[in-house]
């Protein structure tokens, strides 16, 4: 059985390791706070999956590369988010400092708290190497936990990084009881615009339509389970951004994405209408009502372009 290396020890890489042990896989996690060193779990290892928040992926490559990786290793990165600096997303860093090494995006509407309860779900694993996104297809895949596998990695971790964007705008809307409708407009109205971003991206439409796309959107969007979520929630009850992130006690990664979407939508000239209304609500510029207010009043148009 392969030997699987987790780097990071919150909820979704304590979830991973659980799951990958299922099978039979010799698993390691670790951790900045682990008594081991990280040469130690990192030789021998057959896969390493990166479970670390955005902002710590990059001191993470430069520690791997320091210990110099085998190139047989297949690295799997679960991080949702984009580089504030350079806008990329982790599995273009991670193939750029590891270009001899399989790069395979796991993402899936997968929320942690379900996966450790033992509820069923299923992801995709995605790589431009099938055959790698095969090998963790098989390592991960069990009764409770169904992997699929594309060979769009891009737009696999673009559904998974974007939706939470959408997840705060959600949480608003809850948060302000707008019902039913209004939140089933919102979601109709996001996939479009995820999809218009990865295709300028260099993504897949087809792969948004999937379990890394709308799946995850559906997830995050209608779970308090969702740090996302929460964040707009919180935001529509009069919260200041700074408390309820300090009440999260964990990383909201839809607040840094939209930063870095809203910069990568000016320069490329992309129409963003609702990742622009959460962005204009997390740096104080707006009211969440009139948030609302502005997409219900931006120009009618036709409904598919």
């Amino acid at each position: 059985m392969p030997n699987l290396t987790i780097l990071g020890g919150g909820a979704w890489g304590s979830a991973l390791a659980n799951l990958g042990g299922k099978k039979g896989s010799r698993v390691n996690l670790w951790s900045r706070s682990s008594s081991f060193n990280l040469e130690s779990v990192i030789t021998g290892a057959d896969v390493v999956v990166s479970a670390v928040s955005m902002k710590g992926v990059g001191a993470t490559v430069d520690r791997l590369l320091a210990l110099e990786l085998s190139p047989s290793t297949i690295i799997v990165t679960v991080t949702k988010g984009l580089d504030p600096a350079s806008t990329r997303t982790p599995s273009q860093i991670w193939q750029n400092a590891f270009p001899n090494n399989s790069i395979v995006v796991l993402s899936g509407p997968n929320l942690s708290e379900e996966v450790q309860q033992g509820l069923p779900a299923a992801t995709v694993a995605a790589s431009s190497d099938l055959a790698a996104a095969k090998q963790v297809q098989n390592i991960y895949s069990s009764d409770i936990f169904r992997v699929y596998v594309n060979e769009d990695p891009l737009g696999t971790e673009l559904g998974g990084t974007l939706k939470n964007v959408f997840a705060i705008a959600a949480g608003v809307c809850d948060g302000l009881q707008l019902g039913t409708n209004a939140k089933s407009a919102l979601l109709t109205r996001a996939l479009p615009e995820m999809i218009r971003v990865g295709v300028r991206l260099g993504a897949r439409a087809e792969t948004f339509y999937g379990l890394s796309g709308l799946g995850d959107l559906l997830a995050t969007c209608n779970s308090p389970l969702s740090r996302n979520y929460r964040v707009g929630f919180g935001l529509a009850k009069g919260k200041s951004l700074e408390q309820i992130l300090h009440e999260l006690q964990s990383t909201a990664e839809g607040v840094n994405t939209t930063n870095v979407l809203i910069d990568l939508a000016n320069q490329r000239e992309i129409e963003v209408p609702v990742s622009r209304q959460v962005y204009r609500l997390l740096n104080g510029e707006i009211t969440p009502e009139q948030a609302v207010l502005s997409l219900m009043e931006r120009a009618l148009k036709p409904e598919i372009l």
